[in-house]
């Protein structure tokens, strides 16, 4: 057990039937019915093969799509077809989630044989505006139509879904009530990974905070900042430009008229306080980057033209930075420090990432547009540790107890009765 979490190490699995949680939520291309990336499949395959190895009847439920925009969804079959390959043996699919043929096919398993059911967003009560609009108890979760179609045909459930474990949903916390529950491997590694981040940081411990997601920034710094986990917190992207503001620093009214346009005019009230109280561990650019006639520019923050819109830091930031970065312990990312997608907006981003491949810190990543520069720059296998999650991983950085965390705690006092 850790962090009061039974693992896979507790439990028999020859000849069990195993429900078993995963985030393989990927990128479709529809078109073709493929999908555009398999990172996330690819840190699944540590927990099926182990179950599979040791004989249990591998059951996947897994989620595809936007969990707000029905339109987004989509089956989990091309999922099967990676998993399959990644795996040498054939991973079965079905286009049934928890209906007769569903339950036919699980009975139906031998020993070490995979199957991955379709979208469990199909079922209604897996979406999130069933979660946020009916807020069902974990106990209540238990009687949806998920578990108890499912629950009856398993002796255990694993939850390997670090990336969904803010989702407080069936698939994800009702299965824990009725079932010994466990969480996989890679659940475990990236728990125990952003807890020893929190709890225990080797120093000094540095947070690059950057990108447009400007909700996760705030709810972690006000969280590392406030509970001396952050010696510094580097700033970019659209997180700088909104502190900038807040300073009174002039950054070209582009950016200004975007930040007022996109409803995030509150945040610079709560920059402005957050600086108040610890100017002393906020690192803000000194200079930023715009593009004019396609070329890259540069100015000392207060000194942009007053039209542009700054897309990157300056070079003189990004090489405070690096040196930052290179001296550190322990870095946490989560979010670019521009537009790095185009070339003349990429040099703080590019600089940036490299420093974080070559620090003898531990760096620890998190995000999509992260995973996404790193995969850009071919940077994957030189950093410490790169987690799958994004909700779950900001929220639990911002000190909130997760829903399928605490699900799985419960488990384990169920099973000591």
């Amino acid at each position: 057990m850790r962090f009061g979490i039974r693992t896979l190490d507790e439990f028999s699995l020859r000849g069990k039937t195993v429900l078993c949680r995963v985030d393989m939520n990927q990128p479709v291309d529809r078109e073709k019915g493929t999908l555009k990336s398999t990172n996330r499949i690819r840190a699944c395959v540590p927990t099926i093969r182990e179950l599979s190895d040791k004989g249990a009847k591998v059951v996947l439920l897994a989620h595809q799509g936007s969990d707000i925009e029905y339109k987004n969804f989509y089956c989990t079959k091309p999922h099967a077809q990676v998993l399959s390959q990644l795996l040498g043996q054939q991973v079965q699919w079905i286009d049934d989630v928890c209906g007769p043929a569903a339950r036919q096919k699980i009975r139906e398993l031998k020993d070490g044989e995979i199957l991955l059911l379709d979208n469990v967003r199909y079922v209604s009560e897996e979406q999130t505006l069933f979660e946020m609009k009916l807020r069902l108890t974990h106990q209540q979760q238990a009687n949806t139509l998920l578990v108890q179609k499912l629950a009856p045909l398993a002796d255990l459930y694993v939850c390997d879904a670090f990336a969904a474990a803010h989702r407080d949903q069936p698939s994800l916390c009702g299965f824990q009530q009725v079932l010994p529950s466990a969480m996989g491997r890679l659940f475990e590694k990236e728990y125990c990974t952003v807890s020893q981040v929190m709890e225990a940081p080797d120093r000094p411990c540095v947070f690059v905070l950057g990108g447009a997601k400007i909700s996760d920034a705030f709810l972690m710094m006000e969280t590392v900042l406030g509970k001396g986990v952050a010696d510094q917190v580097l700033t970019g992207g659209l997180v700088a430009n909104i502190f900038l503001t807040a300073l009174g620093k002039a950054i070209g009214q582009g950016s200004v008229d975007f930040i007022m346009k996109s409803n995030y005019g509150e945040y610079i009230e709560k920059a402005g306080r957050l600086y108040e109280r610890y100017a002393d561990r906020i690192v803000l650019p000194e200079d930023l980057a715009w593009v004019a006639g396609g070329a890259r520019k540069e100015a000392p923050v207060g000194q942009l033209p007053e039209g542009v819109s700054a897309v990157d830091i300056g070079s003189r930031t990004a090489a405070r930075y690096d040196a930052a970065i290179r001296a550190a312990k322990t870095v946490f990312v989560n979010g670019p420090m521009g537009v790095f997608e185009q070339a003349p907006s990429e040099y703080g981003t590019k600089t940036v990432w490299n420093a974080l491949a070559q620090t003898e810190g531990f760096a620890v990543l998190g995000g999509g547009d992260s995973i996404t520069a790193t995969e850009k720059y071919g940077l994957t296998e030189r950093m410490g540790y790169i987690c799958t999650g994004g909700g779950a991983l900001i929220r639990f950085l911002s000190g909130e107890e997760l829903p399928v965390v605490k699900a799985l705690r419960h488990g384990a006092e169920i099973m000591k009765e």
